[in-house]
C-alpha cells in the first residue's frame, strides 16, 4: 500500500473521529456551555449539512485548484477548525467551528477519493478508494470511543485539541508523503 494513501486513510480517520466523537460529549458541552442537551445535539445535525451542502460547493469552488493543494488547504482548514471547537466559548462559536470543519470533511472525501485512485494501478482504484473509506469506520471503532474517553477523563474539549494535533500531524504527512 502506498504511503501517501496510509496518509489519506488517516486523515479519513481523524475527520471521521471529528464528526462522530460529539455524540459523546454532548452531555458535558450542555453542561459547560449553558445548553440543553437536545439544543448540543444540533452540533450533529448542522455538522451534517455542512457536509452535505457545503462540500459539493467548495469541491466546485477548488476545481481549477491542484488536488495535493486542495487536500491540504482542507487538512489546514479542519485542524485550525479543531482549535477553534477547543475554543469556543459559547455555542454558537463551537456551532460555527462545527460547520468550518463540515464543510472542508465533504470536499476533502470527493477530492480524495480521486487522488487515492491515482495512487495505484487501475485495476486497483477501488481497493484505494475502499482504504480510504476504511478511515472513517476505524474512526468509529477507535477514534470516537478514543476521543470520548479522552474527553471524559480531561474535558471535552481537551478531545478537540487531541484531534487538532492529529490533523496537524496528518497535514504534515500529506504534505510530505503525497505527490504533486
Amino acid at each position: 500500500m502506498p504511503l501517501p494513501l496510509v496518509a489519506l486513510f488517516l486523515t479519513a480517520f481523524g475527520i471521521g473521529t471529528a464528526e462522530f466523537v460529539i455524540a459523546g460529549l454532548l452531555p458535558e458541552v450542555s453542561t459547560d456551555l449553558g445548553v440543553s442537551i437536545p439544543t448540543a445535539g444540533f452540533l450533529i445535525t448542522a455538522y451534517a449539512i455542512g457536509v452535505a451542502v457545503g462540500g459539493p460547493i467548495v469541491t466546485l469552488l477548488t476545481a481549477r485548484f491542484s488536488r495535493k493543494a486542495t487536500i491540504l488547504a482542507l487538512v489546514a482548514a479542519f485542524t485550525i477548525g479543531q482549535a477553534l471547537c477547543a475554543l469556543a466559548p459559547t455555542y454558537p462559536l463551537l456551532m460555527a467551528a462545527r460547520l468550518l470543519v463540515s464543510v472542508g470533511h465533504g470536499a476533502f472525501f470527493g477530492v480524495a477519493a480521486i487522488v487515492a485512485t491515482r495512487l495505484v494501478p487501475p485495476e486497483k482504484a477501488g481497493s484505494a478508494v475502499a482504504m480510504l473509506l476504511a478511515g472513517i469506520t476505524v474512526a468509529n471503532i477507535l477514534g470516537v470511543p478514543g476521543g470520548t474517553a479522552i474527553g471524559n477523563m480531561f474535558g471535552w474539549r481537551a478531545t478537540f485539541w487531541a484531534v487538532g494535533l492529529l490533523g496537524l500531524a496528518w497535514f504534515l504527512a500529506t504534505g510530505i508523503l503525497l505527490p504533486a
